[in-house]
């Protein structure tokens, strides 16, 4: 047993989902080693909890998903439903070895998965302690462009990072957050232009995901005007996208562009009325991670990038009634080696090429975080 493993269960199962006595958790895991997920029951029962188990596998998920029909999703998620409203906590890892896998999915089949398993995510988003992970894979470690034994020791310092540094900066970034009406981000391709008045901000600092460093807002449904550019790749429902361009009147998503394809990209932000309008406005700055690597959970905490969601908004303090099946969590890094950038809240700068000026906000600057 990795005694890795073991230090990364009791963060999962003590900080971020800090499981007590009684409690039922779902440990939801795809193309996980065994011992994983043992040291994860483990660590469950030491906390006097009940741990069930749920396996999946991408390749299997992909072949159900090809030819799947309105009448077995429905039950899958009715079943899946049952389920979730039996658990306090859920606790998901996902491994795959081939993030293309469901490329060839057709995408009406794609989107009918997602919109039937969408109030079953919407149930465990707000109504469980949750947190979802990323397991290291050589896959990942060949986006990452490492070897797969750096890979893992980069993973494992991310995943174990002691998240309660990020405490003060990430409240004084909540509360700047909360009290600003008007956000101006500009740098190579972006000038963007919205209001985020009355939503509200969440801090994330290892609760809900690992690896985890950002804090997040919405803005007002209908403001976003002007145009953004994402440098960072993605991908999304087994497709591959790069420099994704997003032209925006009054909050909706009226020209949609990709090095790659365009037609792929229209289709999912055609799946319903929501996906061309945003749900999420992020802020990342998790001093570990720096370049992408395609992997979303990854990339949307670099340190120095914002993310920008078309999609669903997540209920609760940051709800601006957005409704989709889609949820795109696309990044744009501002350090200079990315070509810059800048923030403006009300008229304020708040960070520059990826820092953040304002005394109270520099705590959430690396040399802070890691010092």
């Amino acid at each position: 047993m990795d005694p890795r493993y073991d230090q990364l269960a009791e963060v999962l199962t003590g900080f971020s989902t800090n499981l007590q006595k009684g409690e039922r958790v779902l440990i939801s895991a795809q193309a996980i080693p065994d011992e994983a997920v043992v040291a994860i029951i483990r660590a469950a029962r030491k906390r006097g909890a009940i741990p069930f188990v749920q396996t999946t596998h991408a390749r299997v998920q992909r072949e159900i998903f090809r030819d799947c029909t309105e009448e077995q999703m429905s039950l899958a998620a009715e079943v899946d439903m049952l389920q979730m409203k039996q658990m306090n906590a859920f606790i998901a890892l996902r491994g795959s070895d081939n993030i293309f896998e469901s490329s060839d999915v057709p995408s009406d089949r794609m989107a009918l998965a997602m919109r039937t398993m969408r109030p079953v995510q919407n149930y465990r988003v707000n109504e469980t302690k949750w947190v979802v992970l990323r397991w290291p894979t050589s896959s990942m470690a060949q986006q990452a462009l490492m070897s797969t034994e750096a890979f893992e020791d980069f993973y494992f310092r991310v995943c174990t990072l002691d998240y309660a540094r990020m405490t003060p900066g990430m409240n004084a970034l909540v509360e700047a957050m909360t009290k600003a009406d008007q956000v101006h981000i500009k740098g190579q391709g972006t000038d963007l232009k919205f209001s985020i008045k009355g939503i509200g901000a969440e801090p994330c600092g290892g609760l809900r995901n690992i690896p985890d460093g950002e804090v997040y807002s919405a803005p007002v449904k209908d403001s976003v005007e002007g145009v953004v550019t994402y440098n960072a790749p993605t991908v999304y429902q087994g497709d591959s996208f790069d420099n994704v361009r997003l032209v925006f009147k009054q909050g909706k998503i009226v020209e949609a562009t990709c090095s790659g394809n365009n037609e792929k990209l229209n289709a999912i932000l055609d799946s319903d009325e929501g996906a061309r309008y945003v749900g999420e406005f992020a802020i990342g700055f998790n001093p570990y991670i720096l370049e992408p690597m395609r992997d979303i959970l990854f990339d949307e905490k670099i340190a120095g990038s914002f993310h920008f969601t078309p999609g669903q908004a997540y209920e609760g303090v940051t709800d601006n009634g957005n409704r989709s099946q889609v949820h795109w969590d696309l990044v744009n890094i501002q350090r200079p080696e990315y070509g810059g950038g800048e923030i403006y809240f009300d008229g304020e700068l708040i960070r520059k090429d990826g820092l953040f000026i304002p005394e109270a906000l520099q705590l959430l600057n690396p040399d802070k975080l890691l010092g």
